[in-house]
């Protein structure tokens, strides 16, 4: 599309904004930017290292963003799950361990140190006002899979993966920001990255049920989540779960039970063909709440705007209730007792391993 087109998008209806959360390219709003993101009213935006320097950087980006669209309330999200991923990096925050570290530890120690890490994390997004992470990551990696997952994930035990996620879910909530769990309905069998191609999983329905959907099951009740861009052979072969009405409707609504808001990841990524316009209205016309793109370009975001329709009432209803319950669960801390617990256990775990 070209640039004088961008800033032509027709309006959304009045309260409804596009069922589309889009990144941004850089540590300010340009010009441009700021008349495309009027125009579009996308719902929310997506934050990545890019466009986080500093703490008041940060602080006046976010409110910037949320000025474009005229809603206080827009949701900002970002990655921060700790070790690898992770988008407010040191010096300016404090680096946290991956799950698959923290996985590492004996309970109840893991326990503790996953919701406390995660209700530091909290803090250090609300005082920039993201109210979304996306995190944390219940998917359960296998030993052939691409290592793409591998520590991001709480490890291979169904059980384990959902009590340390939802211990990491209820650190966020209390410190006011939602947790998105992903990548539904499961991506720790792909064997190759969703990045840069399409997996498939052909194992049949009653294995995945029991095991890569069950961590997702038991925390049905969280919510928002992302989807997995992956083939379940077995439940539709001819559709990522992202673009499957199927998967989406008897398997992450259905067998799991997940009635939140549900995100799609990244549609730019190469496990999708068609163009980005076609894969946005094949997200929505398949289930999901919202899609999601990351790079922040002009020109892909004028498509998929395009492409998006406003968000339906049952998607707004879902968002309203866990904006609901992102306020009702705050709970004030002290950040700096909160702190020296957190480095104690995790001083202790290492000094606990060394003496084996």
């Amino acid at each position: 599309m070209s640039p004088s087109l961008r800033d032509e998008a027709p309006d959304p209806p009045e309260g409804r904004p596009r069922a589309v959360i889009l990144g941004v390219a850089g540590e300010r709003l340009s010009a441009a930017e700021k008349r495309f993101y009027a125009t579009a009213d996308p719902l929310g935006f997506v934050l990545f290292r890019r466009n986080c320097q500093t703490r008041d950087q940060l602080r006046a980006l976010v409110d910037e963003l949320r000025g474009s669209v005229g809603r206080a309330d827009a949701p900002v999200l970002v990655d921060q799950e700790g070790g690898r991923v992770a988008r407010l990096t040191s010096p300016e925050w404090r680096a946290y361990p991956a799950a698959g570290q923290i996985a590492a530890l004996p309970d109840p120690i893991a326990h503790e140190a996953a919701r406390l890490g995660a209700r530091l994390i909290a803090d250090d997004l609300a005082w920039v006002g993201i109210t979304v992470d996306c995190a944390p990551v219940l998917d359960l990696p296998t030993r052939d899979a691409d290592p793409v997952i591998g520590d991001r994930a709480w490890g291979a035990d169904p059980g384990r993966a959902a009590r340390l996620g939802r211990a990491f879910c209820e650190g966020l909530l209390a410190g006011g920001v939602l947790p998105v769990i992903k990548h539904i309905p499961g991506h720790g069998r792909a064997r190759v990255d969703s990045h840069h191609a399409l997996p498939r999983v052909e194992h049949n329905r009653a294995v995945l049920s029991h095991s890569d959907f069950a961590p997702f099951r038991a925390l049905s009740a969280m919510p928002w989540a992302m989807t997995a861009h992956i083939v379940f052979a077995a439940i539709d072969d001819t559709a990522p779960a992202t673009l499957s009405r199927k998967v989406i409707d008897t398997v992450i609504r259905g067998d799991i039970g997940f009635g939140g808001v549900l995100l799609s990841d990244d549609i730019s990524m190469a496990a999708l063909d068609g163009t980005l316009g076609e894969r946005t209205s094949r997200a929505l016309d398949a289930g999901c709440d919202l899609v999601l793109h990351c790079n922040g370009l002009l020109d892909e975001m004028a498509e998929i705007a395009e492409a998006a329709s406003p968000i339906t009432p049952a998607a707004q209803a879902r968002i309203a209730r866990g904006e609901a319950l992102r306020r009702r669960w705050r709970e004030d801390i002290d950040r700096r007792a909160a702190g020296l617990r957190f480095t104690e256990l995790l001083s202790s775990a290492a000094t606990r391993q060394a003496r084996r």
